[in-house]
C-alpha cells in the first residue's frame, strides 16, 4: 500500500518540478530579450538625468516614476537589469567551471589530493559567498567584481559536484566498468558526458542565482559596479536615502532583481542554489 502511493506522488513531484523548470526558462527567455533589446526599449539612454521632474511618483507619463536626479526609473531599471545579466553571465561561466565541473573532476583524483582539496572547499563553503567576494574583490578591483562573485559561488558547486562524482564512482556500472578494464580517464570521460548533459542547465540556473545576488549585493555596499554605470544593486543602495517618501525609486529595481532570481531558481526546479 505505501509502494503503490510512493509512485504516483513521486510522478506528482517531478511533474511539478518540470513545469517550474519550464516557467523558470521562459520567465529567463523574456528576461534575455528585454535586456538584449534595453537600449530599444527604455525611453531614456542610461543615466540621462533630467528627464522629468524630481521625484515625480508613477503616472502615465513615467509609468516607473523618476528618481533624485530626474532620470526615468523604468529606463533605469531596463538599463540596470541589463548591467547585472551582462555581468551575471560570465560570473556564472566562472562558477561553473571552477565548481562544478573542477569538483567533479577532483572526486576523482587520488585520495592523498581529493580528500584535502575537498576538506578546503569544504571549508570555504561555509563561509558567507558575499563575504569571500569582497575578499577577492579587495584583492584585485572592482572591475573584476563578476568574477569574484562566480569565485564566491564556487565552493558550494564543487561540493555538490564533488558527492554526486564519489557517488557515481561507487555506483554499480562503475565498479562492473572497472573489472573489465576500463580505464579510470575514459570511465571520467563517460561520467562527465553523463553528468553535465542532465545536469548543466539546473546548475547554471543556481549559480545564475546565486552570482546575481552576490553581485547586486556588492554593488549595494559599493563594492562592485562604478557609477555611471549603475546595476540593480547600485539602484537600490542609490535609493535608500528617500526610499520612505519616494518608494518606488528602489522598489522597482528590488522588484526587477527579485523576478531575475526567482525565474533562476524556478529554472533549477527550487533545487537548493549555491549559497550567497
Amino acid at each position: 500500500m505505501t509502494l503503490s502511493g510512493t509512485a504516483p506522488a513521486r510522478t506528482g513531484a517531478q511533474s511539478l518540478h518540470a513545469v517550474l523548470r519550464v516557467a523558470g526558462w521562459t520567465g529567463l527567455g523574456l528576461i534575455a530579450v528585454a535586456v538584449a533589446l534595453s537600449d530599444f526599449l527604455a525611453s531614456a539612454p542610461a543615466d540621462a538625468t533630467g528627464i522629468g521632474p524630481l521625484l515625480a511618483a508613477p503616472s502615465a507619463a513615467f509609468h516607473f516614476g523618476t528618481d533624485i536626479l530626474g532620470r526615468d526609473v523604468l529606463s533605469e531599471t531596463l538599463h540596470g537589469l541589463s548591467a547585472t545579466v551582462r555581468s551575471a553571465l560570465p560570473a556564472t561561466l566562472v562558477t561553473l567551471v571552477t565548481g562544478a565541473l573542477f569538483g567533479f573532476v577532483a572526486a576523482r583524483l587520488p585520495r592523498a589530493l581529493a580528500s584535502p582539496l575537498r576538506g578546503f572547499m569544504g571549508i570555504l563553503a561555509a563561509v558567507p559567498a558575499l563575504l569571500l567576494a569582497v575578499l577577492v574583490i579587495g584583492l584585485t578591483s572592482r572591475g573584476l567584481a563578476g568574477v569574484a562573485a562566480g569565485l564566491a559561488a564556487a565552493p558550494f558547486a564543487f561540493v555538490r559536484a564533488f558527492g554526486r562524482a564519489r557517488e557515481q564512482e561507487r555506483a554499480t556500472h562503475s565498479e562492473y566498468a572497472r573489472a573489465t578494464g576500463i580505464s579510470a580517464a575514459t570511465l571520467l570521460r563517460r561520467d562527465l558526458v553523463y553528468e553535465f548533459t542532465g545536469t548543466i542547465l539546473p546548475a547554471a540556473a543556481r549559480a545564475l542565482a546565486a552570482v546575481s545576488i552576490v553581485l547586486s549585493t556588492v554593488s549595494f555596499l559599493g563594492f562592485g559596479a562604478v557609477p555611471p554605470h549603475r546595476d540593480l544593486g547600485l539602484m537600490i543602495a542609490a535609493s535608500k536615502l528617500y526610499f520612505l517618501h519616494a518608494w518606488w525609486t528602489a522598489a522597482f529595481p528590488a522588484l526587477a532583481l527579485t523576478v531575475l532570481i526567482l525565474f533562476a531558481r524556478l529554472a533549477a526546479g527550487l533545487d537548493e542554489g549555491e549559497r550567497a
